[in-house]
């Protein structure tokens, strides 16, 4: 009976992480997993409330005993109404006797609507299986997070991404993990996001390395100062608040729900009709996003840190929903100009660039349509699909069980995203994935057209080709005219 109490506190202790000089954060053991340690709701930043709203995160001080036993609010967005929302979530085998590899995920959303609460973002299950620490991040979105208000830093969501990650850094030791090995993740907006980070913090990136899925800074448009200023006055107007001038100090005063109302009724012109951009987004302001990505990459204006980027074979699938619904119809042709314009070529072209400056790079394509993963008949591989393979949850979430297939692919995916998390430089190597080799690839360089057509250039991973649990490589010279045109419409 007493060697099981033991056991018991033994547990209990290893549950609780010493934070800062005093405080304690109470996890708990993960139901799905129980070899595997949940800390739920973490703040890492105080409430963006009051004088905070709309305000650069201010770091919090944990003090005494934090109970982290569920998930804390979303961001506030279209679906949810709550401001309190810098929080992050973290998963870690029961296990001390060496510190873990961290891996940072950052949602997607449109920059408009995201939240960590979630099954599809559950982390026990790749921390059990990879051994790996697992954290989600939240940060604001919409109009609160990404306000374009003049005069301020207009990419908030942004700087709450670098405090999360700050804060990692210095406590992650008390959950067992590495603060020298912390890779982020992100995916749509958020992959964007760790993109940006690469080119805003070239010489302190803080973090070992990046992995993009589905969006670079290539990807998604960005506002103007003009354009930011604009919106933002058009909301401030609508509230009574004013059209121009100082109109912080009455906007901080306004009911939450209603100004992400006044900020849904924002018109923003059709640019793009396979992707809406939203009103409120990343507005270039020379700090945390930039003007000229396609520069700047060839330029190497980068942090020089081991990059994993790709996408999926028809990310169409997921927009046309969104299309159809605002009576969009575009033509086959045109849905896979999208998919080459806003992910396949811009992965192409920065990967490439990254090769170039000797900063070791891996690309891929995920193609699987699984049976449990599928939201129409032909939605294929679509944007968002291939995370049910690193989280592992679509059986969960459909109530279809997985193919014997998917099961060995998610293992073979699970793998290699571990391998990279625990050794960005050469883990992948060392599981035969070659580096991105941009041997091959079209370039125009003083307006002379360059195009080596080397063939042996397969470096390119296909995952789950045919829905076979394989990863095989291939060359893409044969797209790079087409990406070279394609890129110069952005």
């Amino acid at each position: 009976m007493k060697v099981a109490w033991l056991a018991i506190a033994a547990v209990a202790v290893a549950q609780q992480a010493h934070v800062g000089s005093d405080g304690v954060i109470q996890g708990h053991e993960a139901v799905q997993n129980p070899s595997v340690t949940e800390w739920l709701g973490v703040p890492y930043a105080q409430p963006p409330v009051g004088q905070l709203r709309f305000a650069p995160p201010q770091a919090y001080t944990p003090r005494g005993l934090h109970v982290a036993s569920e998930y804390a609010f979303a961001a506030i967005n279209n679906y949810t109404q709550s401001e309190d929302c810098l929080t992050l979530n973290i998963w870690s085998k029961q296990d001390s006797s060496r510190l873990k590899p961290v891996y940072v995920h950052f949602y997607g959303g449109r920059w408009t609507s995201g939240t960590t609460d979630t099954i599809f973002y559950y982390g026990g299950g790749f921390a059990d299986a990879e051994d790996v620490i697992v954290v989600t991040v939240n940060y604001r979105m919409n109009i609160f997070g990404f306000p374009g208000l003049p005069g301020q830093s207009p990419n908030l969501g942004l700087l709450d991404q670098r405090l999360a990650v700050e804060w990692i850094k210095q406590n992650i030791r008390a959950f067992g993990g590495d603060p020298d090995r912390i890779t982020i993740s992100g995916q749509s907006c958020g992959s964007a996001s760790v993109d940006y980070w690469a080119y805003a913090y070239p010489s302190k990136p803080l973090v070992a390395g990046l992995i993009s899925h589905s969006g670079t800074a290539l990807s998604f448009p960005t506002n103007n100062r003009t354009t930011a200023a604009s919106h933002w006055y058009t909301v401030s107007s609508q509230l009574g608040c004013g059209t121009s001038g100082n109109v912080l100090s009455c906007m901080r005063k306004q009911n939450a729900s209603a100004i992400l109302a006044a900020a849904s009724a924002v018109k923003v012109p059709t640019t793009n009709p396979a992707r809406k951009a939203p009103a409120f987004q990343p507005t270039v302001d020379g700090v945390t996003v930039f003007e000229n990505y396609t520069l700047l990459s060839q330029q190497g204006k980068f942090a020089r840190i081991p990059y994993l980027v790709g996408h999926n074979a028809n990310e169409a699938g997921f927009y046309k929903i969104a299309a159809y619904a605002q009576g969009s119809i575009l033509t086959d042709q045109q849905w896979e100009d999208f998919n080459m314009q806003t992910f396949f070529c811009p992965s192409n072209l920065e990967a490439a660039d990254r090769s170039r400056r000797h900063t070791p790079a891996w690309r891929f394509q995920y193609n699987a349509d699984w049976d449990n993963t599928r939201l129409y008949p032909t939605s294929g591989a679509y944007h968002g699909v291939e995370f049910n393979m690193i989280f592992g949850e679509s059986a969960e979430i459909t109530g279809i069980a997985e193919s014997d297939a998917q099961c060995q692919l998610q293992e073979k995916m699970r793998s290699a995203w571990g391998a990279f998390i625990a050794d960005p430089e050469h883990g992948l190597e060392a599981l035969g994935w070659p580096k991105y080799n941009p041997a091959g690839e079209y370039k125009q360089i003083n307006k002379i057209d360059l195009f080596s057509n080397d063939l042996s250039a397969s470096t390119l991973a296909e995952i789950g080709l045919n829905n076979d649990p394989s990863v095989s490589f291939v060359g893409t010279n044969d797209s790079a005219r087409r990406c070279a045109t394609l890129l110069a419409q952005l």
